[in-house]
């Protein structure tokens, strides 16, 4: 259910502003010693454009405009000669348009275009079977005939508060497994029982226009960021049942698009937006629980879409067709970011990330990892995942020279 404004402005703390921010941009180039990349697969085979990448164990599920979810062996692809066009299986059709993709413990999540989002479980080695689509009846059926459920949608339509109207633009999963997190165009943020698959809340108007992105992060807080510039943040406290606002972020001159949470402990935040930058946002400390935005990654020409991170390394895919690969180093502020290559392939828009860190992007090993240097000399290796407006998902091998 949404919180009232009093209990909104009475639970909120304040996150702290700068009268200026750092601002890091540089031109990266192939040439660069401290990293080295390569397209080493195109998965063609869409007709439509690419919405949602999800890894799940050696699998990448790949989904489409036309509703359908794709399934590629990254071992698989990644035997292919470089720039090589190679085909997935269809793993599921759906009637709509998929915006998110979602991987859980025992199968996948996707977020349509209908407000829906559809629950699917693994069926054999290559298809998915549908589990359910939420909300369930089970949830319409408990709130049909109670008056109070009834939310204001449009003008003079109402529906019960398990439904998103309007597109679901994003989903995130808190780390413990037990809840989902959704988010839509119509402005409202749903936290999902798991595995029981029941809508346990409702904020109906989270923010004052659509929201594109969440994430969960491992100290309890949720993020949200969206079309009206800000992000927001969400904490359910010690004894509560209901989330509270607890921080807007405002930083961005435009619609926020994409959030990911990288460093230790998933304690670094990043928003990327239609103002072509990516912010980074990091605690001060724990205690006060004030989150402050360090330094603006710039260097797209165009609107930054989506985001991956893992570790020290973050990932911007943007609608200048290129990905830029930025590595945090223990420097502070703008000196502690370099962009470590940019990623010039696709036709079109970059949509959608992934970022695999390890086996998969590594030639030498099964040790590497984008956190800690190894001992083979192959630096640290990730494979980077991008999926475009060109209907194309392409395989980038990442690696980062030790330092």
């Amino acid at each position: 259910m949404s919180l009232n404004s009093e209990e909104i402005i009475s639970q909120t703390i304040s996150f702290s502003s700068q009268p200026s921010l750092p601002s890091f941009e540089q031109s990266c180039n192939s040439s660069s010693s401290s990293c080295h990349y390569q397209c080493v697969a195109t998965l063609g085979g869409s007709n439509s454009y690419i919405s949602g990448l999800a890894v799940d164990g050696d699998s990448l599920y790949v989904a489409s405009s036309d509703g359908h979810i794709r399934l590629w062996p990254l071992d698989m692809a990644m035997r292919q000669e470089s720039q090589s066009e190679v085909s997935g299986s269809t793993v599921a059709v759906t009637g709509s348009s998929v915006k998110c993709l979602l991987a859980i413990g025992n199968g996948l999540v996707s977020s349509h275009q209908d407000g829906t989002i559809r629950v699917w479980r693994h069926a054999g080695v290559r298809r998915l079977a549908l589990r359910a689509v939420l909300p369930t009846t089970a949830d319409c059926l408990r709130t049909f005939l109670i008056p109070g459920s009834y939310v204001e949608v449009r003008r003079h339509k109402k529906r019960t508060w398990v439904h998103h109207v309007d597109a679901v633009t994003a989903l995130a999963l808190s780390p413990d497994g037990a809840r989902m997190y959704s988010v839509s165009w119509d402005r409202s943020l749903k936290a999902w029982r798991l595995p029981s698959r029941r809508c346990a809340e409702s904020v109906a108007a989270a923010h004052d226009d659509a929201i594109n992105a969440v994430v969960a992060a491992p100290d309890g807080h949720v993020y949200t960021a969206s079309a009206d510039r800000t992000v927001k943040a969400w904490r359910r406290h010690p004894g509560q049942k209901k989330l509270s606002l607890v921080g807007t972020m405002e930083r961005h001159s435009a619609a926020v698009n994409a959030l990911a949470l990288g460093g230790a402990g998933g304690r670094v935040l990043y928003s990327g937006s239609c103002d072509r930058s990516v912010v980074v946002w990091d605690w001060e400390s724990a205690a006060d629980g004030r989150m402050t935005a360090t330094v603006t990654l710039r260097g797209h020409a165009k609107a930054v879409l989506c985001l991956a991170a893992a570790g020290d390394v973050v990932c911007s895919g943007s609608a200048d067709k290129t990905v830029r690969v930025w590595r945090r180093g223990a420097a502070a502020a703008a000196e502690g970011y370099s962009c470590l290559a940019v990623l010039d392939g696709h036709g079109g828009a970059v949509k959608s990330l992934a970022l695999v860190s390890g086996a998969a992007g590594c030639d030498h090993c099964c040790s590497c990892d984008m956190d800690e240097s190894s001992s083979c000399g192959c630096g640290r290796a990730a494979l980077v995942c991008s999926g475009s407006l060109d209907c194309d998902v392409k395989l980038w091998r990442v690696t980062v020279s030790s330092l």
